[in-house]
């Protein structure tokens, strides 16, 4: 894991580590629990509201997540669907609760991490304070950080987006550096090591998610399968 570039002066204590985690497999596994019901939300979505066919709103809903990490972006930007509209109607999911699963190792691992840690996901509020609630992670968290807080200058800057890691550092009152950010995504990983940040691959549901649990990228500085790992 990346070390604070110098590190502190002889004499005065390392300064704390902050932690930003994603929330979609990385805390949970969402692939079984929750993109098998979102996906066709947000097609279904797209269908009602730019009066596509089926088929063609699937591929293009796919189409915006490729190009633009976010398919909110895609639809902003070229359709001028309302954000919030979007991200309510799309994450209703009924039922959610009752498929989410943590696990005790978990929520052990968690406690004993030293360090601030935050939640960073392109999700919207709602949904990731539900999740969190429903897995009894949100009392362990300093705070919360979704794609309402992703906006820079007045656009939406999701992840990877450099320029909002930057700002979100600002807000935190920490550098770059200080930060690791653990995450499932790699090409998140990418922009959080343009800015210096820390990395952690979390990998435990990479098979679910159909991503190939491939050598680690020399852009990570660790891969691991449980939480537990980041407390050595």
């Amino acid at each position: 894991m990346a070390a604070v570039p110098g590190g502190p002066p002889r004499g005065r204590p390392r300064a704390a580590r902050v932690w930003l985690f994603d929330l979609d497999n990385t805390l949970h596994d969402a692939s079984a629990s929750v993109f098998g019901v979102l996906s066709p939300a947000m097609t279904d979505y797209m269908v009602r509201e730019l009066g596509l066919p089926h088929a063609e709103a699937d591929a293009l809903r796919r189409r915006y997540w490729a190009r633009y990490g976010a398919t909110l972006l895609g639809l902003i930007r070229h359709h001028g669907v309302k954000p919030a509209h979007f991200l309510h109607h799309t994450h209703l999911l009924p039922g959610l609760e009752d498929r989410l699963r943590t696990h005790a190792h978990d929520v052990a691992a968690l406690q004993r991490l030293r360090g601030r840690k935050y939640i960073l996901t392109n999700a919207p509020r709602a949904y990731a304070l539900r999740v969190l609630g429903a897995l009894g992670l949100l009392a362990l968290f300093d705070g919360v950080l979704t794609i309402e807080d992703m906006r820079v200058f007045g656009h939406w800057r999701p992840k990877p987006d450099v320029r909002m890691l930057r700002r979100i550092c600002v807000r935190l009152g920490v550098p770059p550096a200080q930060c690791v950010l653990v995450e499932d995504t790699l090409e998140h990983q990418k922009g959080a090591r343009r800015l210096g940040m820390g990395t952690v691959w979390m990998q435990r549901w990479a098979h679910r998610a159909g991503q190939r649990c491939s050598a680690r990228p020399p852009y990570v500085d660790r891969r691991v399968r449980r939480l537990a790992a980041l407390c050595r």
